[in-house]
C-alpha cells in the first residue's frame, strides 16, 4: 500500500530514477533507442532540481511512498493552455506497475486539480503506448480528438490527448 504526499527537494533523485527507468521501460520500441540511451538519472536530477527550486513554478509534484517511506511513484500536475489542469507526468517504479500505485497517484492528482479549481484534467499519451492508454481509459479518461507529434532523434512520434471531467 502506498500513500501520496507533496514532493520535496530531497525526493528529486528518487523521482529522476523512476522517470528515467520508466521512460526506458514504457517507451522501448516506441522512442528510438538512441534517445533513450542518452537519458541518465544524473542529468534528469540536475534538470529537475533546477526546475523544482524555481520560485515561479506553477506545478505541483506528488510522490507515492511505500510503507518504509521510499518513493515508488511520481506525478506532476499544472495548468494547461486551456482552463483545465494538465497531468504532465505520472510514473511508477517499473517493477511495481500493476500494484495500484498509479491509481493512488491519479486519485491524488484529481483531488489536487479540484482543490486548484480545475473542472477537468487533460494529458497527452504516446499513441503507441497502449498500456498507458488502457490505464487512463479505465480511469474514465477519453481521447478528445486532439493529436500532436514530437521529434525524437529524427523520428516523429504522435501523441493523443485525453480528457476527464472531474
Amino acid at each position: 500500500m502506498s500513500t501520496v504526499r507533496v514532493m520535496t527537494e530531497a525526493d528529486v533523485a528518487a523521482v529522476s530514477e523512476i522517470r528515467v527507468t520508466g521512460w526506458k521501460a514504457a517507451y522501448a520500441g516506441i522512442v528510438p533507442p538512441s534517445y533513450l540511451d542518452r537519458m541518465t538519472v544524473e542529468a534528469d536530477a540536475h534538470q529537475r532540481r533546477q526546475y523544482f527550486t524555481r520560485p515561479d513554478k506553477a506545478t505541483i509534484d506528488l510522490v507515492a511512498v511505500d510503507a518504509r517511506g521510499g518513493v515508488v511513484g511520481w506525478a506532476c500536475l499544472g495548468p494547461s493552455s486551456t482552463a483545465a489542469g494538465e497531468l504532465y507526468a505520472l510514473y511508477v517504479q517499473p517493477s511495481l506497475i500493476g500494484a495500484g500505485i498509479g491509481r493512488t497517484l491519479l486519485r491524488a492528482v484529481h483531488a489536487s486539480a479540484l482543490a486548484r479549481g480545475f473542472g477537468s484534467v487533460l494529458l497527452w499519451v504516446l499513441t503507441d503506448n497502449t498500456r498507458a492508454r488502457r490505464f487512463y481509459e479505465r480511469a474514465g479518461y477519453a481521447a478528445d480528438g486532439a493529436v500532436q507529434a514530437d521529434d525524437y532523434d529524427g523520428v516523429s512520434i504522435t501523441e493523443v490527448r485525453y480528457r476527464l471531467t472531474l
